[in-house]
């Protein structure tokens, strides 16, 4: 008997795998020009489940329609993203009140004052860094760089960052509503992709993806709350105005993993150095930001060592290396978003995995904890 496979065979062997590498490559395709609807669900997906007990308090405490338990809690959530906007309008306010009053010469001032006292007090001689300035005509040469023309193009961004901002809003909204108004909607629309003898796989996945992702949330509200609390004590300490503001936005990078407390540090160090500008560098300045610098590593410290380990570990079930790695290999992947959604994403792949392949043995050695 001849085992040895036909040229027609080979052939058909070749065309189902070109066949299925173009499907698979379609499909990403197809994922990669609507990525900005598949964000939109994902956040949407997010808002729906911190809103999940909201609507259930109301609905079995309150007595409350499901409709308008959907309504109140989208009303919620709405109103604690105004409320964390206008946090920052008297910030915003101060600034533009101090910039139209600003006295140019005044500025040149101190800011010379500032630069003669960093080169005095890191023992530079402040003649010879302005002989090289001269020497290289550094002025003239950012005098002739500077184009101009960024201002229009710099607008027409701004708007339509603003505009896909407002549609993103609306559409996350949008979809919210009918996530919370439905439970089961996201559900029903994953089980028509699933063949019927597996539909039990897919739900016991959804639900455990539900319990894991609601305690790493959760957990991510902590860390942050941790940090704000640590942040506001130490600009209070140092004597910054807006302080709670200040603590607050720093804190919320930290969603940011990584990247998210250097952005949030140097903000927090710029600030306090910027608003006492015209005081003696070395006295007043520098012990400032020195103080600021020590409360971003006690916050960092503490977030590290006690926060992160608690909410991997606790919540999706992870090694806080293996975390880590996740994260650097989405960020390089898709960026600072990739990085913001690496730890949800790859609990879900995990749950799905140990529900639909519990039998491979390196799914089993992989998902062994959860």
């Amino acid at each position: 008997m001849n085992d040895k496979p036909t040229s027609n065979t080979i052939a058909n062997g070749i065309l189902k795998a070109v066949a299925l590498l173009a499907a698979v490559y379609l499909a990403l395709l197809f994922f990669y020009k609507i990525r900005s609807v598949l964000a939109y669900l994902a956040i949407a997906a997010v808002v729906a489940l911190l809103g999940r007990p909201i609507v259930i308090f109301l609905r079995r405490k309150l007595k409350f329609p499901n409709t308008l338990a959907v309504i109140a809690t989208m009303l919620f959530i709405l109103g604690i993203f105004v409320g964390i906007f206008a946090l920052f309008v008297p910030l915003i306010n101060e600034q533009g009140r101090n910039l139209s009053l600003l006295d140019i010469e005044a500025l040149k001032a101190d800011v010379n004052t500032l630069y003669l006292q960093i080169m005095d007090y890191f023992g530079a001689d402040a003649a010879n860094v302005n002989e090289m300035i001269e020497d290289s005509d550094l002025g003239k040469n950012i005098l002739e760089g500077l184009d101009l023309k960024f201002i229009p193009d710099f607008l027409n961004s701004f708007v339509n960052v603003l505009s896909t901002l407002s549609i993103g809003l609306f559409s996350v909204l949008f979809i919210s509503f009918f996530f919370l108004k439905d439970s089961k909607l996201m559900q029903n629309g994953l089980l028509t992709f699933v063949p019927d003898n597996r539909e039990s796989n897919l739900v016991k996945s959804i639900d455990k993806i539900n319990g894991l992702l609601s305690r790493y949330f959760a957990g991510i509200l902590l860390q942050l709350f941790i940090l704000f609390v640590i942040y506001t004590i130490t600009l209070l300490i140092v004597g910054i105005e807006n302080a709670i503001v200040i603590a607050f936005l720093c804190a919320l990078f930290n969603i940011i993993p990584y990247i998210g407390p250097i952005i949030g540090g140097v903000i927090m160090i710029t600030l306090t150095m910027t608003s006492n500008l015209g005081m003696d560098f070395s006295s007043v300045i520098l012990p400032k930001a020195g103080y600021v610098l020590i409360g971003l590593v006690i916050g960092q410290l503490v977030d590290n060592f006690f926060s992160q380990p608690f909410i991997f570990s606790n919540s999706v079930r992870s090694h806080p290396l293996e975390i880590f790695l996740v994260i650097i290999i989405a960020g390089l992947l898709f960026g600072i978003v990739g990085m913001i959604v690496a730890v949800p994403g790859y609990t879900a792949i995990k749950v799905i995995l140990k529900e639909f392949l519990a039998e491979n043995s390196f799914v089993k050695k992989f998902t062994k904890n959860l």
